[in-house]
């Protein structure tokens, strides 16, 4: 295939208007018309589409569904602030319900304030992943995320229970589940934990 180049200074000037080469791109309608374009351009803008993809995919410093976060302060046991590349996000965490503290029309609730201080003493200033369900946010503009310590080779019931906080919260008695859908993903092993927990009289299952 031949490609003409009639404007071949014009793919160094960065005055170059992309956009209405882009266009000409987009509405070639045969072979004709899509020799007449500057190879040289077609790659550049291969080029620059990759590089947004790949630049975009490692944004949130991300490895696969994980992000790298930064826990920043903790609200409550099951809320609390992580900055993820210099934005803060207030996050709750998904699949648990630990007992209230900080709410404005409730007392605190009976092993509230333990759940609270075990939720700060595990992740004040520490580096976590957050691991994102179906839905990202709640009503409330929240991050609905599950939080590991690390990154799990395996996501297996042995690094559930090791790894996340989430499942670490339950197992210890220190929140009881809360399944609301489309974010279930880990649903029904939480609540194996949760009937572990009461079984053994755990934390609040006292």
């Amino acid at each position: 295939m031949t490609f003409q180049n009639n404007e071949p200074n014009e793919f160094y000037n960065y005055k170059y208007n992309y956009k209405k080469a882009l266009k000409k791109l987009m509405t070639a309608k045969n072979f004709n018309d899509f020799k007449k374009l500057d190879l040289r351009f077609f790659l550049s803008v291969l080029i620059l589409i990759l590089a947004f993809v790949f630049f975009y995919s490692r944004s949130e410093n991300s490895n696969s569904d994980f992000i790298s976060a930064t826990v920043t302060r903790v609200i409550d046991g099951d809320t609390l602030i992580a900055n993820v590349n210099g934005e803060n996000r207030r996050v709750r965490l998904l699949g648990v319900d630990t007992p209230e503290t900080v709410h404005p029309n409730k007392p605190v609730q009976f092993y509230g304030r333990e759940a609270s201080n075990f939720t700060k003493n595990n992740l004040t200033g520490k580096n976590i992943w957050l691991e994102y369900d179906v839905s990202p946010l709640d009503k409330y503009n929240r991050h609905l995320a599950y939080l590991w310590f690390e990154i799990p080779e395996t996501v297996n019931k042995k690094n559930i229970r090791q790894k996340m906080f989430n499942a670490i919260l339950i197992s210890n008695g220190y929140a009881k589940t809360m399944n609301i859908k489309p974010n279930s993903k880990y649903a029904n092993f939480f609540k194996q934990l949760e009937n572990e927990a009461r079984s053994a009289k755990k934390g609040l299952w006292q």
